[in-house]
């Protein structure tokens, strides 16, 4: 969230801001509620300093034997006029929060200006395409030849979006989450946390995901709990309402969740297979960082998550998200796509960003430097990696011609066969 003062001394960058992300902004009616608040705040300031000085003057008059029951009728008026003030001030904050919950992060100025995906700057490459010498299947024929994906039984029991592993494929979503989590506490530095999947309205308001983002996810009826989005809700809230000790920055934590989402605006989008679920299972790294760190500290975030991309063997790109594709919450964000031959393209396996103060503000998480004044810290987040699209290419480009599939070199011990046999589970 951005701060009040901050949106009303920089109109003219909020409108920029707006516009380069292509989002509508009512500042006229920001302006006329904010203007009317501060009116009523200057007034009800004075006639609270024409009350403090009535008091004094009251007891005054009350020890030199003077009647006061005039003044005193008087000041009981103006103590009642600052209570109707004060209610008006009240039911004006409320407006202005909502307004300024509904408010985007402001891009970094290096952030491309552009309207969407198409826009977006490829930043870097690593590896080559696998080479076939046969055509290459897209993954949800490959698995249920193998036995390993039952797409119409996951229908039967929750419907369309959902998937159903079997035998070895429900071993290898298992075996990737636990990869990316040991390579993340053993090698990058987090510590590993495994929270609920239920999350109330207040985290997800403090990580942005309320007001706006209601309608993609699913609500448990009768209670203020939500299905978690993403490990990104709980991460940033671990510390809500706290102040750190600069010396304890950076905190870098992780988790695995599953992840549910309504996919409200994914209408025919990605109706084949597994690659827009509404249940899916992801490892999501986090950073609570001091201000001046945090530009570092997003490089970091994206090697690590392209580490494991490169310890599989896929092929995938670096692109940096211009301001029409960034996140509501995000300042800056790379994503990082994974190449799947069969479909001659890339596909988005994880998002790091850089959110700058934005969260942190709406949960009120700050730091105190040693000796210093406290502030608002840095936070920033990012997939390491989303377990069903890192199978899914994991199927993709490790195909066979024969229909087997080839597990990774360093996955092997976690699924403990390097290979999935043509109709294995059935």
């Amino acid at each position: 969230m951005l701060d009040l003062g901050f949106v009303r001394d920089h109109l003219d960058l909020i409108r920029q801001m707006a516009e380069k992300r292509g989002v509508s902004i009512d500042l006229a009616s920001f302006q006329a509620i904010d203007a009317e608040r501060r009116r009523l705040i200057t007034e009800v300031e004075s006639l609270k300093a024409l009350r403090n000085r009535s008091s004094e003057d009251i007891g005054r008059r009350k020890k030199a034997g003077e009647d006061v029951s005039s003044l005193a009728a008087e000041m009981k008026k103006t103590s009642q006029r600052i209570r109707e003030m004060d209610e008006k001030v009240a039911a004006l904050d409320e407006p202005l929060r909502q307004f300024l919950l509904t408010v985007p992060n402001i891009p970094q100025s290096a952030v491309p200006v552009g309207r969407d995906s198409g826009d977006n700057i490829e930043m870097r490459r690593w590896g080559q395409p696998p080479a076939f010498d046969f055509t290459p299947r897209p993954h949800w024929e490959v698995a249920e030849g193998a036995g390993i994906l039952d797409l119409a039984r996951a229908a039967r029991i929750a419907g369309s979006r959902f998937a159903l592993y079997c035998g070895l494929g429900a071993r290898l979503e298992r075996a990737l989450a636990n990869f990316f989590l040991d390579v993340h506490t053993r090698e990058h530095g987090y510590t590993e946390y495994l929270p609920p999947f239920v999350v109330s309205t207040e985290s997800l308001t403090a990580v942005g995901q309320l007001p706006k983002f209601a309608d993609d996810m699913f609500h448990l009826e009768g209670t203020d709990w939500w299905m978690t989005p993403t490990a990104e809700v709980e991460l940033t809230n671990l510390y809500r309402g706290e102040t750190l000790d600069a010396d304890r920055l950076p905190i870098r934590v992780c988790a695995w969740t599953s992840c549910f989402r309504s996919e409200a605006g994914a209408a025919g989008k990605d109706t084949r297979g597994i690659v827009r679920q509404h249940q899916f299972q992801k490892v999501e790294m986090y950073k609570f960082t001091r201000p001046e760190e945090s530009g570092e500290e997003l490089e970091s975030l994206v090697r690590d998550a392209e580490d494991l991309l490169q310890r599989l063997g896929l092929h995938h790109r670096v692109v940096q998200l211009c301001t029409g594709d960034m996140g509501f919450a995000a300042a800056k964000t790379y994503d990082i796509e994974v190449w799947l031959p069969s479909a001659g393209t890339f596909m988005e396996i994880s998002s790091c960003s850089n959110c700058e103060a934005f969260q942190a503000r709406r949960a009120g998480i700050r730091y105190r430097p040693r000796g210093g004044r406290s502030d608002f810290l840095h936070t920033l987040n990012g997939s390491g990696l989303a377990v069903g699209r890192t199978w899914v290419a994991i199927v993709d480009n490790y195909q066979q011609a024969d229909g087997s599939i080839l597990i990774p070199e360093a996955l092997r011990p976690y699924v403990g066969t390097d290979r999935i046999p043509a109709g294995e589970g059935k």
